[in-house]
């Protein structure tokens, strides 16, 4: 699918903490990356290198599969005991024999069962969205989109913050082609006159406002805090 296919929509979520904030979650939780099961390093022992805001994009695609194509089938019909076939569109289909010893337990009330070899005419339609994160790791969105949650400008603030922003590590025609994938389950081995098509839907790149400390330990070993600045949580 060229790029000209589609058109991607630009949101970034608005931050609901600041500097001051994040800094003192990190100052609070600062000495979490470095635990072990026998000790935990003093709060004095751990510095915080640096305090950055990102912008990751998580990649969201949506779309709708729809498809028809004829299948054969077997289908079981019951009919009276004293009948031993039916005559339909133009072929007999005989009664399933039975045991002698059904033959015994049923008696001359019992039902005859037919088999009748035919084609099914079959319809698809199925619709869904897949959210990747910036690693293009399949996760579930978990984010309000609206007018009070996202920026007015978000292609300007993504440009002012151009060194903080984490693209997709994922193209969108990968993201779709997962998504076609998704949606496209397997078909029976026997069918014809398969029509399929995947129509696209919408294709949006969210930018989520992630607090991430760099912090120094002992033997100066490195960790990470992240913070996700929507909902004020370390990640």
């Amino acid at each position: 699918m060229a790029k000209a296919d589609y058109d991607v929509k630009i949101v970034v979520l608005r931050k609901n903490m600041d500097d001051d904030d994040a800094t003192q979650i990190v100052d609070q939780k600062k000495t979490a990356p470095f635990k072990s099961l026998l000790s935990r390093p003093k709060k004095d022992d751990v510095h915080v290198h640096s305090l950055k805001l990102y912008y990751e994009c998580l990649l969201i695609v949506s779309g709708k599969y729809v498809a028809d194509y004829f299948r054969k089938a077997t289908h079981s019909i019951s009919v009276d005991s004293n009948v031993s076939e039916i005559s339909l569109g133009g072929g007999l289909f005989p009664a399933r024999s039975k045991s002698g010893i059904k033959k015994a337990l049923v008696g001359k009330r019992g039902k005859n069962k037919i088999d009748l070899k035919l084609e099914e005419h079959v319809f698809i339609e199925e619709d869904d969205e897949l959210t990747f994160d910036h690693h293009g790791r399949e996760i579930k969105f978990q984010f309000k989109i609206d007018s009070k949650t996202v920026e007015n400008y978000p292609e300007r603030l993504l440009e002012e913050n151009a060194s903080n922003v984490k693209k997709s590590e994922i193209g969108v025609e990968t993201a779709i082609s997962k998504l076609q994938l998704h949606l496209k389950k397997p078909l029976e081995s026997d069918v014809r006159d398969l029509n399929d098509e995947f129509v696209l839907g919408d294709v949006m790149e969210v930018y989520v406002p992630i607090f991430e400390a760099r912090l120094v330990g002992p033997k100066k070993k490195v960790g990470i805090i992240r913070i996700d600045a929507v909902k004020k949580k370390i990640l």
